[in-house]
Parts: structure tokens; C-alpha cells; sequence
């Protein structure tokens, strides 16, 4: 272990970018964090600004190796949102477009069109990913079309599309290095996942020319070095590359099959370690978890439209001043919901249902109902959706795990981790750490730059954790989740969705 040696670890957010600079002792020296504004230009459009979201990234690493003194770092890495894709000038580096995120849902007419054609089940054999404009594939392919002779143009090597780690590669490098990982990749529905390389029938199916594309590199390992990239300055490496879910997974230390991990974010993500890709039958997602000296761990995930982002959602319903804690108080003064359930589909559901016409709904309601009802319903709602995709975790891997991991901004809350350790009737084990996911891309480029010397050094690192036990009886448990999947199969216009998981 090399003691004097310190880590810049960025983590590209759709909310948030942050930086930490991190230690051999995986103690954070210094932090920075900018706001991000994410833009809606016509309903169901989410984007951002490319360019805007280098500038914030330049910003934090500068502030936080000022607060550490102004010393490069011997390391450097990132985390980011994933699935949002930028298409930039190969000449000029300059943007072509906005950053569509994930959450966009415009190119949802191609995503039917593919299905019409019966592609389905040949994509998710091939990427392990149903169709879905979640995905990074279909919005590379609007953004290319949306220039004039855009195809012409990334055909002939002028365009460079990536997800987010290539769009900042290529700005720490000044253009030298195009380049994404593995994890990244997997969620683009343009790799192959038992191979990890493009496709070419996948590229044809999605109109994505080879020409655009990223070389794709481990989560672990050197990518390139800086070029003038702030304080920084030349040559430093960058080392560890991952998507953020991912790099939460990795910083919960789990390492092994079985361990799962819920982020409760604006959406969540529950991913879990498996020997292999696995096949889902129940909605979920094969994936890369990481790559990191040796073959490709993999993984198991279901992806949440609308969790935490919930709270925020009904606080501003109700017109609170701050919505989402000012929600979470009225939730707190309040032992149940009266029998109100809130099914959060405003943007449809996500995992394991795969809905885009599904729309909210709230059911339940009686004359007793309060304000304090529906906030504790729109908790709750975080809590059974995630029983939704652990439960069809469970059924696609025959195994059960002891517990759930958990982490991310609305884990903060511990009537909802309380809530969840009771639906789940397993205990939850939060991670105290509000910047997993930039802790795990440090323990990767720290295991690249020979900081770390293997996996048995980062399990000996402090994890600051905090454990809730259920405390619910079997039938209060399976009645409240029973009334769940009657307002979830009200939300579908299907009353037998109770049954799908079975």
C-alpha cells in the first residue's frame, strides 16, 4: 500500500457532480459538489447541457485539491449517471447536441417500432436488456439524426458518441483518449455482453455507425493521462472508470454472489453479484458489475423510474415549501397510511413491469385520509417497489440473500429504512457514506495505481454502517404488500399482476 498516495475521484451525477480526494486509508481528505440543471424542453425530453457538465467537473476537482493543498493526485477516477449519451465533433470537441439522460423517454415510438419487428428477444439475448428508451442506443441514434447529413457525418468518423465517462476521458485526455468501460457499455444495448464488444447486428438494428464508437477498456486499469486538465495539470492516470450503480455495489464490498445492494436516489437501483449473466424471466437486467484484473464480475439489476423522486414529486402536489423534507415530516408523524397506496408511474414503471403507458395513481382514499396519509404513502411506495424487484431477483436466481445493502440520498431516511427492512422481513444494513459511488471508482483506480494490492485489501477498509431489523409480523407484512400489488394491477388495468412474480 502506498501510504502517501491520494486519489481524485469524480462522480458525475444527474443532481449533483461531485469530487473527493481519497486516501490509502480510504479516508476522504477534501470534497466539492455543484448543483446540475437538467432541462425539459417538451414533456417526457430530459436533457442537459454537455458542456455545462465539464465545466462542473473541471470546477470540482479544482476546489477539491485546493482544499487539499493543490498536490496532483497520484490517481484519478470516475463514476457517472448512466445510459445518457452525448455525440461530440471528433475536430472541434465540441458538443452536437444536449446530454439526453436517462430519464428521457423520446425515442420511445423507435424502442415500439423494434418491438413490432420481434428484435425483443434477440437484443436481450445478446445485451441482456429488454427494449426500452432507458437505454443509451436509441437517443445516440436521434442524436446523430438530428444533424444535418448527422449519419454521413458519423460514418465517416467526424462524430465520437459515448455515455458519459467517454465525454469526460476525452476531456481530461484533450481529446486523446475515446474510451468507456465495460459497466458503462453493457448499458447501452449496443455490446454484446458474453463477449464485452460491439455488435454489429446490434449497431445495424439501432443505426449506430461503428465509427463513433468508444473503445471499451476494464472498470480497472489505465486509460489515458490528463492534459492540462486544471490542477491536475499533464500526466496524472486515470485509473478507474464505472458506472455510478455499479461503483456503489463495489464500494458496499460486494464482492461475492448473492450480496445485494439497493441506491435510493431520484430512482433506485437494486443490483446483486451472480457467478454469470444471468437470464431474467422476471424484468430485471443482466449486466457487467465490474472488471477489474481478471474476467468480468457480473450481475443481476432491476431499475426504479421513480423512488426517492417520489417524495420531491408529492411534497410539490401538496405545495410545501420544501417538498421533499417537509413530506418526510408529515410521513414521520404518521404510523401507517390509512390504506392509502401511491403507485408512482409518472413516468411509467420501470423494473419489473416495463410499462411506459402506465400512469400514477393514488388509491384508498376515504374521508379520514390526511395529508400526512399521502406522504406516508409516497413513502412507502420506495419500499415496495424495491420488494417488487428483490422479490423477482430472488425467483431468476433461486438464491436469497441475508440482507440488503443500501445507500444513497433518500436512505438517509430511517422510517423508510425501517419501513423496507419490515416489507422485505430481512434486515437492511445502510452504508453511512453519502458518496458510495465516488468511494467505489477510487478503490478501483486505487487497485490500478497499486495503492490497493487486491480485493482483500479494500474488505479490510472502515465501512461506517447502520443496521435495521424487521420488526413487522408475517401477516401485517403480507397484507400491506397485498394491497400494494392490487393498486400496482389498478395502475396497469390488469387486476392479475399480483400473480406475475409467480
Amino acid at each position: 500500500m502506498l501510504s502517501a498516495a491520494r486519489i481524485l475521484s469524480i462522480d458525475q451525477g444527474t443532481t449533483n457532480t461531485k469530487a473527493l480526494l481519497v486516501d490509502a486509508r480510504g479516508a476522504v481528505l477534501a470534497r466539492a459538489s455543484r448543483p446540475m440543471t437538467v432541462q425539459c424542453p417538451r414533456p417526457g425530453w430530459i436533457q442537459q447541457d454537455a458542456g455545462a457538465i465539464w465545466q462542473a467537473v473541471q470546477a470540482v476537482m479544482d476546489e477539491c485539491l485546493e482544499a487539499a493543498g493543490g498536490a496532483p493526485p497520484a490517481a484519478i477516477a470516475v463514476s457517472n449517471q448512466r445510459e445518457s449519451v452525448i455525440v461530440w465533433n471528433r475536430k472541434t470537441g465540441e458538443p452536437c447536441g444536449p446530454c439526453v439522460i436517462w430519464q428521457c423517454r423520446r425515442t420511445a415510438p423507435f424502442c415500439a417500432e423494434l418491438r413490432q419487428r420481434g428484435l425483443e428477444p434477440a437484443i436481450r439475448r445478446k445485451t441482456g436488456l429488454g427494449i426500452d428508451p432507458l437505454f443509451s442506443a436509441s437517443k445516440a441514434a436521434w442524436l446523430i439524426d438530428q444533424l444535418p447529413d448527422g449519419r454521413a457525418m458519423a460514418e465517416g468518423g467526424e462524430l465520437c458518441m459515448g455515455t458519459v465517462d467517454s465525454w469526460l476521458l476525452w476531456n481530461l485526455t484533450k481529446g486523446a483518449v475515446h474510451a468507456c468501460d465495460t459497466t458503462n457499455a453493457s448499458r447501452t444495448q449496443l455490446m454484446e455482453l458474453g463477449r464485452l464488444a460491439w455488435d454489429d447486428e446490434l449497431l445495424e438494428w439501432f443505426g449506430v455507425p461503428r465509427a463513433v464508437l468508444p473503445a471499451i477498456q476494464p472498470s480497472s486499469g489505465v486509460f489515458g493521462t490528463t492534459a492540462g486538465a486544471g490542477r491536475c495539470g499533464d500526466g496524472v492516470p486515470i485509473c478507474g472508470v464505472i458506472g455510478d450503480s455499479h461503483a456503489a455495489l463495489f464500494a458496499h464490498a460486494a464482492f461475492r454472489p448473492r450480496a445485494t445492494k439497493a441506491t435510493y436516489g431520484t430512482g433506485s437501483s437494486l443490483m446483486r453479484a451472480t457467478e454469470g449473466p444471468v437470464s431474467s424471466s422476471h424484468g430485471l437486467s443482466a449486466t457487467v458489475a465490474w472488471s477489474a484484473g481478471g474476467p468480468a464480475q457480473y450481475g443481476i439489476e432491476g431499475n426504479i423510474t421513480l423512488s426517492g423522486g417520489t417524495m420531491q414529486w408529492t411534497g410539490e402536489l401538496l405545495g410545501l415549501g420544501d417538498p421533499a423534507a417537509d413530506l418526510a415530516g408529515m410521513a414521520a408523524g404518521k404510523d401507517d397510511s390509512g390504506g392509502v397506496y401511491l403507485v408512482p408511474a409518472m413516468a411509467g414503471l420501470g423494473a419489473p413491469y416495463w410499462r411506459d403507458d402506465a400512469r400514477g395513481l393514488i388509491t384508498g382514499l376515504t374521508r379520514g385520509t390526511t395529508a400526512g396519509h399521502l406522504a406516508r404513502a409516497a413513502l412507502e411506495s420506495i419500499a415496495f417497489q424495491v420488494r417488487d424487484v428483490f422479490d423477482a431477483m430472488t425467483l431468476d436466481t433461486g438464491e436469497e440473500p441475508e440482507m440488503l445493502l443500501a445507500d444513497g440520498g433518500a436512505s438517509r431516511n430511517d422510517q423508510l429504512m425501517q419501513f423496507q427492512a419490515d416489507i422485505l422481513g430481512r434486515p437492511v444494513v445502510r452504508n453511512l457514506s453519502l458518496d458510495l459511488s465516488a468511494m467505489g471508482a477510487a478503490w478501483l483506480a486505487g487497485l490500478a495505481a497499486g495503492v490497493w494490492k487486491g480485493i482483500g485489501d479494500l474488505e479490510q477498509l472502515p465501512r461506517q454502517e447502520q443496521r435495521f431489523e424487521p420488526q413487522m409480523s408475517e401477516a401485517d407484512r403480507q397484507r400491506l404488500y397485498a394491497g400494494w400489488r392490487d393498486a400496482v394491477a389498478r395502475t396497469l388495468g390488469d387486476f392479475k399482476t399480483r400473480e406475475m412474480a409467480t
